[in-house]
């Protein structure tokens, strides 16, 4: 297995370990009893995930824990609420947790920030661990700490920085991931090579069949390397006051889309669409070269990932929603735009009308 630390010392010692690997559900046992859990165990999980694979990994904690329950909550974004919050903790304090307890997320990045949130207020804080059985969980929501809830108005507005105790990454959980899903992750994927690390990018452009295919060995190396790299820069800025806004190219849009669209649309689609959109726009400001462009869009597409948006969706809608953007300063949206492949910046001043064109033209157009 490879294993990655993340140290976050600054203010008090938070660091922990990411393991990843293939098929390796058999190191659970040993390399949780690292952590001398003293409480119970609660298991927070979804009930698909809950009959795939909760279940399996539940047996591997009962032998480091003599109390292992699991909660199980129905899938999908709309669980993530201040309801559901009030539910679990509710069944938490009925099933006599207390502060010793650790909770264990089995899922998706919808899991991982509902428990993760949950652990950082019950009992004003109680441990976490992440166990991510998705794409898009294990390269990016389950590194970093970011947890929290949707409001009406958009996505995680109400949430906490809370850094979990471990991260364990099967790439095995993967073989029973619906392609869909696949696809879902594979947008931060890209993410990664664009903004930072162009040798990725062009790995990337090399290994499409085999990612699609799953090649374990290719899934591992494109695993690690996402956590190496998300890694870094949370090392560097754990709360997103500088460097880790980078993280956000795409996101700027794709959180308006999302909600746009009554999240049906997907967070790993609508991010690709926003990198596109992004991508349009420092076309238009002359801040990247066309070729490059080109080269972002059409890996995207390689991937099967959308690089347009429906034509039913409302740009105005889509526009409006930027104003609920958790990631305003004083009433200013910061944007991240590719300068070139591996590199971008943090702008502002970007105009209504600038984001306006870009809509339209993602509108049943490409670059």
């Amino acid at each position: 297995m490879t294993r990655i630390e993340v140290s976050l010392k600054k203010l008090e010692d938070r660091s922990y370990s990411i393991f990843v690997g293939h098929r390796c559900l058999a190191e659970l046992e040993r390399i949780l009893s690292e952590l001398e859990l003293k409480g119970s165990v609660f298991i927070v999980t979804d009930d698909n995930t809950n009959e795939l694979w909760a279940r399996k990994i539940k047996k591997h904690l009962e032998h480091i824990s003599e109390c292992v329950k699991t909660i199980s909550i129905p899938p999908g974004e709309e669980q993530k609420s201040l309801r559901t919050i009030e539910k679990l903790a509710r069944k938490l304090i009925n099933m006599e947790a207390d502060r010793t307890s650790t909770l264990v997320a089995v899922g998706g990045g919808v899991i991982g920030d509902i428990t993760g949130f949950l652990a950082s207020i019950f009992l004003r804080g109680v441990a976490f661990i992440n166990i991510p059985t998705t794409l898009l969980a294990q390269v990016d929501s389950s590194v970093g700490g970011k947890t929290g809830v949707d409001l009406v108005e958009g996505k995680n507005l109400v949430g906490t920085f809370y850094q979990p105790r471990l991260v364990f990454t099967d790439v095995d959980f993967l073989s029973t991931l619906p392609r869909e899903e696949f696809l879902n992750g594979m947008a931060e994927v890209i993410k990664y090579g664009i903004i930072m690390d162009y040798d990725f990018f062009e790995f990337l452009e090399a290994n499409v069949e085999k990612i699609l295919g799953r090649d374990p060995d290719v899934l591992v190396k494109t695993v690690s390397h996402c956590c190496k790299l998300k890694r870094n820069v949370v090392e560097d800025d754990e709360k997103e006051s500088g460097l880790r806004r980078i993280l956000n190219f795409g996101h700027t849009i794709a959180h308006s889309v999302e909600s746009a669209s009554n999240y049906r649309v997907k967070h790993g689609w609508a991010v690709a669409v926003g990198m596109v959109a992004a991508t349009l726009i420092a076309v238009g400001r002359e801040i990247i070269e066309p070729d490059d462009a080109r080269r972002i869009e059409t890996l995207i597409g390689r991937f099967g990932l959308p690089v347009s948006l429906p034509e039913n969706l409302s740009s105005e809608l889509i526009i409006n929603g930027l104003s609920f953007d958790k990631k305003r300063r004083k009433g200013v949206l910061h944007w991240v735009l590719p300068r070139k492949i591996g590199s971008v910046e943090v702008v502002t001043g970007i105009t209504r009308g600038e984001i306006k064109n870009a809509i339209e033209k993602l509108q049943g157009k490409s670059l």
